[in-house]
């Protein structure tokens, strides 16, 4: 059965896809603020920009006139991201206050979202506290003097527990505690952690391991259902959330910017793999193997996680044909998922000429 939206989601998301005045889609060219989250090789990435009208005299005071975003995921993944930049510019918030929007907001504004998609509302959420660490730091804009803790060296000097979705062990126990996490399918809705080989959900260490460590002593799932909002969807508070791996490096900060002083730990910036170049020499066999490479090793497992499937039927030249099954195959964001997620993908890993058609 394919995924059950909100009148409004799917509103959201029709709208954003057809380039309808008022949407969000895109990006702010110069932007005041930017920042990342997730990665394609995930299924799910965001890229969030916004533009402020800056006071004069206190940046504290600047206040966010547009906001925009580019995603590589699903309907709920659009949708929610369009809520983000709707709550935004209908507010008219200064960055800082910004941070105060949860997940949880964006989840009400959809009017709900299924609960294994939940962790689209959280990616949102994460890209914006990127973004506007990143605006902080073009700025001058002590965070820590506002009592903002942004946990530079979280990813960096943790143990990764998934491997699958990179995610550490410092960020995954601050997220337990957080988002008030109570079992392994909590923590997969909320940040995909083990969704996908599943390998760490009982391993040493793993998912189990790290949820007794934290809630040792606390009182049991049972007892701990009134802490949820009356939404039924655990907040995630912002502050406390900054990945230094999606902060913008140094060289990026557009002419005319005085940007402070970046710690050195926000250069571990990575970017994505360069495409691969045109007319690289690669036989018929070889240039078939890889793109059977990528749709089983990424793209597969990503698309059988909502209920989906895809079969690869065939390749002439740079075109790749395939089919979508199950869930997606009548599922409204289905030209979303073969543009964002299946050719993007190829063309990052593979060759930049691909282009995918669904047969």
């Amino acid at each position: 059965m394919a995924w059950e939206y909100s009148e409004k989601t799917k509103q959201l998301f029709m709208d954003a896809v057809q380039g309808k005045p008022g949407t969000h889609l895109g990006e702010i060219e110069n932007p005041d603020g930017l920042g990342e989250h997730g990665s394609i090789a995930c299924g799910d990435a965001l890229r969030f920009t916004f533009r402020v009208k800056r006071d004069p005299t206190d940046p504290l005071k600047d206040v966010m006139t547009q906001a925009r975003y580019l995603t590589f995921g699903c309907t709920s993944a659009i949708a929610a991201s369009e809520a983000l930049c709707c709550i935004i510019e209908e507010k008219e918030l200064t960055p800082i206050e910004a941070l105060k929007i949860t997940n949880a907001d964006i989840v009400a504004f959809l009017d709900g979202l299924p609960s294994q998609k939940i962790h689209c509302s959280v990616m949102g959420a994460e890209a914006l506290q990127a973004a506007v660490f990143n605006w902080a730091q073009r700025r001058g804009v002590n965070l820590a003097a506002l009592g903002i803790d942004i946990n530079p060296d979280e990813q960096e000097e943790g143990r990764i527990v998934c491997t699958c979705f990179t995610i550490s062990e410092p960020y995954l126990k601050r997220k337990i505690k957080e988002l008030n996490l109570r079992t392994i399918p909590e923590i997969t809705a909320a940040i995909k952690a083990g969704g996908a080989c599943m390998n760490c959900h009982h391993a040493p260490g793993g998912l189990q391991d790290i949820l007794d460590e934290v809630r040792a002593g606390e009182p049991t799932v049972a007892d701990s259902v009134s802490t949820r909002s009356e939404t039924g969807v655990t907040e995630l508070p912002l502050v406390g959330t900054f990945h230094p791996g999606n902060v913008v490096p140094p060289g990026n900060v557009p002419p005319g910017d005085t940007a402070g002083p970046v710690p050195d730990k926000a250069t571990a910036y990575t970017p994505p793999p360069a495409p691969k170049v045109a007319g690289e020499k690669l036989s018929p066999f070889q240039f078939a193997k890889k793109i059977e490479k990528q749709l089983n090793d990424y793209i597969r497992p990503m698309i059988r996680k909502d209920g989906g499937d895809l079969e690869l039927i065939d390749i002439k030249d740079t075109t790749v044909y395939v089919e979508l099954r199950g869930n997606c195959a009548g599922c409204a964001g289905a030209s979303q998922t073969l543009k964002y997620l299946v050719e993007h993908t190829l063309k990052e890993q593979v060759d930049e000429r691909i282009r995918v058609v669904q047969v």
